[in-house]
């Protein structure tokens, strides 16, 4: 049987990389920290993907896996030194934490004279996360081993499109190791980050190009749920499919798209509609009922998502590169800046720099957008014609709009 090691059993390890190379004929072992769910796993030997599209429902059994404590060291590395494939899907800020580990496995590689490459899928929501990972790796090794390390060690980026709903607690109850998940199934990677060929698992596409894919992620995926985040915020909804039923919510995620798309157009010479089937598909999976993704979920730590190379503001600028005026996604970005739900500390923050600071100085700083910028007079009329803020008031940016 072949070996592949999955650090993370959560919402992507379990439900959708795990799947995936059990279905490409692989023994999977799972690491993770949550006990619980480690002796159900090993305990059963298997679990269920439960694939949910609306009103039907699909259960999936994934076997054989097995599953290891993040803390046992002496398993883990052995794990590692013996698969051939490896993914992580452990949250971004956890890196640090598994690449010693890694790094072990690699050095017992090198002990063992291993020829056979392993190449790691990094699941994670950062850019450049493969190098990242790659670079935390190598300092636990000496300069002999990081030599090993870039003979035979790839580490690969990809882009995760498939929605994990969350489980009721009723259902979490009753079988720890369930995970449902949206139907759709595509796992595009980077081809360069691979040593030797790319293993052929099941609905992974290897990609030439992939600064599209990646962006194809960010500006259209993640952008249009920033839009029914903000948007829908402003009008009271509390989950996204809400939202997205709303006409006048619809027709701006729409416009957002089209200008989203024709600055990816321009800046990577793609073909617009291959963008747009993707943006069409994305409306239907917004509305799968199922998901119950929550307005406040997609729209949380908006600092971090109004950021220049983010979701809404790189967007606009690649419209705004195309020769367009993206009233659209300046719409959404207005709308980001009124977002201050209860419980979220990074709104919290975000509205008492404004309060203090005003607009301008607020764009400057977090999306850098110049006061005097064409974008900036578009975030400044929106703002005032939305929900009416005290911040959002002239004498608070020193502007007075024509």
């Amino acid at each position: 049987m072949k070996r592949a090691v999955v650090f993370g059993a959560g919402n992507i390890g379990r439900g959708f990389v795990g799947e995936l190379f059990s279905e490409s004929g692989y023994d999977v072992t799972f690491i993770d920290v949550d006990r619980a769910l480690l002796e159900a796993l090993n305990a059963r030997r298997a679990y269920i993907v439960r694939l949910v599209d609306g009103e039907q429902v699909h259960d999936v059994q994934v076997g054989p896996v097995c599953a290891l404590h993040a803390d046992d060291r002496d398993a883990v590395v052995d794990a590692v030194s013996r698969a051939e494939i490896m993914a992580t899907a452990v949250g971004a800020r956890a890196l640090p934490t598994i690449a010693p580990n890694i790094a072990a496995g690699v050095r017992k590689r090198q002990q063992a004279a291993m020829q056979t490459p392993l190449n790691c899928i990094v699941c994670e929501n950062l850019k450049g996360a493969a190098g990242f990972l790659r670079g935390m790796v190598a300092k636990h090794l000496s300069a002999e081993e990081q030599g090993y390390l870039d003979a035979h060690v790839g580490f690969v980026n990809t882009v995760i499109g498939r929605m994990v709903p969350p489980l009721t607690p009723a259902q979490r109850a009753q079988d720890p190791t369930l995970i449902r998940v949206e139907p759709y199934k595509e796992l595009p990677v980077d081809r360069a980050g691979f040593v030797g060929p790319a293993p052929q698992i099941e609905a992974m596409e290897v990609c030439d190009n992939f600064a599209v894919y990646t962006a194809r992620k960010l500006y259209i995926h993640n952008c249009g749920h920033a839009v029914l985040a903000y948007l829908g915020y402003l009008k009271g909804y509390t989950y996204g499919y809400e939202a997205l039923s709303d006409a006048e919510i619809d027709a701006s995620l729409q416009a957002a798209w089209r200008e989203s798309i024709a600055g990816q157009v321009a800046r990577y010479g793609v073909d617009a509609a291959w963008l747009q089937a993707h943006a069409d598909d994305l409306r239907r999976r917004f509305a799968n009922r199922a998901l119950a993704d929550t307005v406040y979920r997609l729209g949380r730590d908006p600092i971090r998502k109004l950021g220049p190379d983010d979701r809404l503001v790189a967007p606009a600028r690649l419209a705004e590169t195309a020769g367009l005026q993206p009233r659209a996604l300046a719409r959404a970005i207005a709308a980001a800046l009124h977002f201050d739900p209860p419980g979220d500390a990074v709104s919290a923050t975000l509205q008492q720099r404004l309060s203090v600071e005003g607009i301008d100085a607020v764009l400057a700083d977090i999306c850098q957008i110049h006061p005097d910028e064409p974008l900036a007079r578009l975030v400044r009329q929106n703002v005032w014609e939305s929900a009416g803020k005290p911040w959002s008031a002239t004498e608070c940016t020193g502007h007075t709009e024509a």
